[in-house]
């Protein structure tokens, strides 16, 4: 081995594997920098959403204008309008309610058949389970009365031998 100087060593060379602050700032940058298909949707979402806030813009404006063109006429024939609104909305109310009605019926119908036929629609383990419990407890309540009525009816005969 030979010696080392220390007069003679070479001045270090600046160390490539630790990177500066900008360095390791650009590099992040160019990782997460989008590509052209994400450029691309946020240029799309940006004009969409330009276009939908400037047409909520101008409906709002011709709301609050025809709101106030036609205040007085709104005004006026309000007791008119107010008679009109009530029975209209009763009557699609009424409308909508037959309709839903009509469509439980319907899918109860639906499901009724279908259990029936054998087909198991969803939701008869269920009933079959609930079916076997009622006819459980009932068969219970049953030999209970039959166990015990006889003492009932001896302790009433006691109480009153003429019954």
């Amino acid at each position: 081995m030979a010696e080392r100087n220390p007069g003679q060593q070479r001045a270090p060379r600046p160390n490539t594997t630790t990177p500066t602050s900008a360095s390791t700032f650009l590099r992040r940058i160019q990782a997460h920098a989008p590509n052209s298909t994400q450029l691309l949707g946020f240029l799309t979402l940006f004009v969409s959403a330009s276009i939908l806030l400037t047409l909520a813009g101008l409906t709002v404006t011709a709301a609050s204008l025809g709101f106030i063109f036609f205040l007085p006429l709104i005004v006026i024939s309000s007791p008119i309008w107010v008679p009109v609104g009530t029975v209209l909305f009763v009557t699609v109310a009424g409308f909508l309610s037959a309709c839903g009605f009509g469509v439980v019926l319907m899918a109860g119908l639906s499901w009724m058949y279908r259990y029936f036929r054998g087909m198991h629609p969803p939701g008869s383990d269920r009933f079959d389970y609930a079916r076997s419990r009622i006819y459980d407890t009932a068969s219970h309540v049953k030999d209970y009365a039959m166990e015990y009525g006889g003492y009932l009816q001896s302790k009433v005969k006691d109480a009153a031998p003429g019954a």
